[in-house]
């Protein structure tokens, strides 16, 4: 099986991304570092609800409310991986940003000297879940290291 020591994993807690995530820490030696990437799309900026919200002091609560949400399930998501990386003696590098799934993703390759990213497959229509998906065309012509794309389990 291929190996690599340096892996640049995009996930966010889905089906689809934790088997991402199951393959990459299978192709990551011990002693190997798996960069993961949480982005949170840009379309969360700002959310304030106030299609049915009438004043400013409700939208804020709102905001926060949903910004600590966001929070709360991107801790859990770090926390659980970081545990099964240590498992396989793994260095485990959390970065979460606000953006562009796919842009993101492009410049956090460039700039971690990464020797593979791996990603989910995207999420049929018919499941629930963001409304968020890389351009994978975008993708595959901007990095210029190997992509693996991990089927979602069925």
């Amino acid at each position: 099986m291929f190996k690599t020591r340096h892996i640049l994993l995009a996930s966010h807690d889905t089906d689809g991304a934790r088997a991402a995530e199951k393959t990459a820490l299978a192709l990551c030696p011990p002693g190997g570092t798996l960069h993961h990437l949480i982005v949170v799309p840009d379309f969360w900026k700002g959310m304030q609800g106030d299609d049915w919200l009438n004043n400013a002091s409700t939208r804020d609560i709102f905001g926060r409310y949903v910004e600590n949400q966001l929070e709360d399930e991107i801790r859990l998501h770090v926390q659980r991986l970081q545990k099964l990386a240590a498992k396989r003696r793994i260095r485990y590098r959390p970065d979460m940003t606000l953006g562009k799934p796919t842009d993101c993703l492009i410049e956090r390759a460039k700039r971690t000297g990464i020797d593979l990213v791996v990603i989910g497959s995207p999420r049929p229509r018919s499941k629930a879940g963001l409304r968020s998906r890389m351009d994978t065309e975008k993708l595959t012509r901007a990095l210029r290291v190997p992509l693996l794309i991990v089927p979602r389990p069925k």
